[in-house]
């Protein structure tokens, strides 16, 4: 009975503001407005962007679509001691973003935003040899440390053995200087180029962790977060093990179910197609896992209404993983902690997680 009724208050929670958390629209003043267009305009601009990003080339492993990482230099900032029973430390490391946009149209602008040519994470690291480590990928209009230090459990990871390492994903947090994440967005360009951004982000720490002495790292991501993670675990075989949580799994899934799409139900349709095939080249989907099943565990709650359990089991299908679930929604987590004993129960089968 508790149960139901906080499953019900959950997905009434989800209903009320999800809206406001994914692809939520927003241009600068002045800017018209591509949801304005009809229904042949939106398919002829469509039509042109597939051509610069659906193509056969930026599937192929060798291609470089997803470049590869520079050699990081960080700038270290030490944040304060590390609490609990292990001494360590919390640094705060930024790096330069060496990224470059596929689509010139947009290069300019898109390469305007300063503070998103800067990465950042968050370290917790243990005193002495580098350890195991987890890199936690945050959701949609998140990555705020001190609010990520809450919404993750960052210590009960440490405890057990794991460094720790909380990523910020491009135009979010100290990688911006807006209110509202320009990514993921109206403009599919920024949305592709900003996953091309965080694949090559996240490469350069995953690279960064493993020559300071990690022998694994893994990636865990929440919502968008999710998405960005299962994306990664396709295209660099370096990563140890993978856990997309309340994942996202479709940005087109996504605007069909905010209403973004316009016309008779077969123009919504064809509109659907285009924007998911415009997508694809940065879909999890578009490639195999290079995380071998075991090393693999998606977490899903029961009453996500942003995200529903679609997402994480298309997801979980694809990675031929084991999908687990947990009352509550996607804001409002509701038995959170079962999913993350089953995320321990996998770590300690791997070896890198100490049982406590």
């Amino acid at each position: 009975m508790i149960r139901s009724l906080l499953s019900t208050a959950a997905s009434s929670f989800d209903t009320a503001v999800g809206g406001a958390l994914l692809l939520r629209r927003s241009r600068p003043k002045g800017q018209p407005d591509p949801e304005a267009l009809g229904h042949a305009a939106r398919m002829e601009a469509l039509a042109e962007l597939r051509r610069t990003y659906d193509r056969p080339e930026h599937y192929e492993p060798t291609h470089g679509f997803f470049a590869p990482p520079a050699p990081l230099t960080p700038s270290i900032t030490r944040v304060r001691p590390m609490g609990g029973p292990e001494p360590g430390t919390v640094l705060d490391l930024t790096w330069p973003s060496l990224f470059e946009p596929l689509a010139e149209d947009i290069r300019a602008k898109y390469l305007s935003h300063e503070a998103n040519a800067t990465a950042a994470a968050r370290l917790f690291l243990h005193a002495g040899p580098a350890r195991p480590a987890a890199i936690l990928v945050h959701g949609y209009r998140c990555g705020q440390y001190r609010l990520e230090e809450r919404i993750w459990p960052v210590q009960w990871l440490y405890d057990r053995g794991l460094d720790v390492a909380l990523f910020v994903l491009p135009f979010h947090a100290v990688r911006s200087h807006e209110a509202s994440p320009r990514f993921p967005g109206g403009d599919p360009r920024v949305t592709n180029e900003g996953f091309r951004q965080a694949v090559l982000d996240l490469r350069a720490l995953v690279s960064f962790l493993r020559d300071r002495g990690s022998e694994a790292v893994g990636v865990m991501g929440m919502s968008l977060g999710g998405y960005s993670t299962s994306l990664l675990s396709t295209v660099d075989d370096r990563v140890a093990f993978v856990v997309p949580i309340i994942p996202l799994a479709s940005i087109a899934d996504v605007a069909r179910a905010a209403g973004r799409f316009v016309g008779s139900p077969e123009e919504q349709r064809r509109q659907y197609e285009e924007l998911d095939a415009v997508h694809r080249v940065v879909s999890p989907f578009a490639r195999p896992s290079r995380v071998a099943p075991e090393r693999v565990l998606v977490l899903a709650a029961k009453s996500d209404k942003i995200t529903p359990v679609d997402h994480a089991r298309r997801l979980a299908d694809h990675f031929d993983a084991p999908l687990e679930t947990f009352h509550g929604g996607h804001l409002l987590q509701f038995g959170r902690a079962d999913a993350f004993r089953a995320v321990g129960r996998m770590l300690g089968r791997m070896g890198i997680f100490s049982r406590r």
